[in-house]
């Protein structure tokens, strides 16, 4: 089962170093991992997503928050929480196209940031849901040249769970 995790740790060099390394000492994958300080500069937010079962996730949680560098953890697939990724794809596509990749642009939200030439540079923001539905729906004759994403972020809906202790 996929699970997004959100951590908040000590903004530190070596900090990040110490929670890949319990994922890699363990074999286990880092699907995808975002990273960025808070409003307090002492403190990043981490986010990751990785894949496993509930007993699983839970023992590396444990595990987790016993590193020195984490001030708290929270598993956000356990809670009602809004999911985000960022993605820039760019796509060459033939003129005779560009109206039906505008009809997906304009159905998905999404922007044209660069046409140039039969090169479109698409912003997506959404769940990874949204982007995989998005690549199923891109017309046939539309080649993917580069996909660039950032990774999910999740935050809880209502009052903040993760909060500095």
């Amino acid at each position: 089962m996929r699970h997004i995790i959100s951590i908040l740790l000590q903004n530190e060099a070596g900090a990040l170093a110490r929670v890949a390394n319990l994922f890699s000492s363990r074999g286990y994958n880092i699907e995808s991992l975002s990273v960025a300080p808070t409003h307090d500069e002492t403190v990043s937010r981490l986010t990751l997503v990785t894949t496993g079962s509930d007993e699983v996730i839970d023992q590396i949680t444990k595990q987790l928050a016993k590193l020195v560098d984490v001030v708290n953890i929270i598993n956000m697939t356990k809670g009602d929480h809004i999911e985000r990724e960022l993605v820039l794809f760019k796509l060459q596509i033939d003129p005779d196209d560009k109206d039906e990749l505008m009809n997906l642009v304009s159905k998905f939200g999404s922007r044209i940031l660069d046409d140039h030439a039969g090169y479109f540079t698409v912003e997506l923001l959404g769940g990874s849901g949204d982007i995989d539905q998005f690549v199923s729906e891109l017309p046939a004759r539309v080649e993917i040249l580069t996909v660039v994403r950032s990774g999910a972020m999740a935050v809880a809906r209502g009052a903040p769970l993760l909060t500095p202790d």
